[in-house]
């Protein structure tokens, strides 16, 4: 199981030390459960600072898929490499929607991440309107796709999915484990089909989307949910560790 933190844009310096050190306090020894924090990127070294010589992983929120130029603003793989991160979140959909991210642009992201060792945590998900239509499977579909076209693996390890219903992020609304399970196994499927059954089977897909201590246990015992991309309850340590936890069962 896997279980990363994405802080969004929150905490300050002195806000992200605090919170790191509380997190490392927190979580203690996770055992075979993996654990990543993602911060924002002003705060990826001091923080990388604390959980040093941790079982706790360093990753970012985004990245370009460039290596270097004249793109103001941004951050590149090798960067990311250098500051030590394991982990980059790809095709969030708050970068689809706020910042107009395409299939393409993740597609690109996730190649330039995989060549300097990075695993990208690739974002999937359906808006509200989208899974009423009836139209969730297909946008999901779609997107693991397009995302993996020309994406070669050669290791379960080397890439992880994260399922997240746009309309259960931030808003309180979370999938029922069954909904939850029945679009990771169209997932799995996907990814089967694409790297085999030894690493399609083996690849972690997580799940997103208002993952709280309280719900948390039911999400991550369905057979297809093999962790999670937790956002708002990671900014308190003790929900975040309480959700590590529930990865144990």
């Amino acid at each position: 199981m896997l279980v990363a933190g994405n802080w969004k844009m929150h905490t300050d310096r002195e806000e992200a030390i605090r919170l790191a050190e509380a997190v490392v306090a927190e979580v203690g020894d996770p055992g075979s459960v993996q654990v990543a924090v993602c911060p924002p990127f002003v705060n990826l070294e001091v923080v990388r600072q604390i959980i040093e010589g941790t079982p706790i992983r360093l990753g970012a929120q985004n990245m370009h898929y460039e290596e270097a130029g004249a793109y103001t603003g941004e951050v590149s793989a090798p960067m990311l490499k250098s500051v030590g991160c394991r982990y980059v979140i790809l095709g969030h959909s708050e970068r689809r929607q706020y910042f107009g991210e395409t299939d393409e642009d993740v597609n690109r992201k996730i190649k330039r991440a995989l060549q300097y060792e990075l695993i990208p945590i690739v974002c999937v998900g359906e808006t509200l309107e989208e899974r009423q239509a009836g139209q969730a499977a297909a946008v999901v579909e779609r997107q693991v796709r397009a995302a993996l076209d020309g994406v070669a693996l050669h290791s379960a390890e080397a890439l992880v999915i994260a399922y997240e219903p746009v309309w259960a992020i931030g808003t309180g609304h979370t999938a029922t484990p069954e909904q939850a399970q029945e679009m990771h196994a169209l997932i799995r499927r996907l990814l089967i089909d694409r790297y085999g059954e030894a690493i399609g089977r083996a690849l972690h897909i997580l799940y997103g989307g208002s993952v709280k201590p309280g719900n948390a246990a039911d999400l991550f015992a369905q057979p297809d949910v093999d962790g999670g991309l937790i956002g708002g309850a990671s900014l308190k340590a003790a929900d975040f560790a309480a959700i590590v936890r529930a990865a144990h069962c």
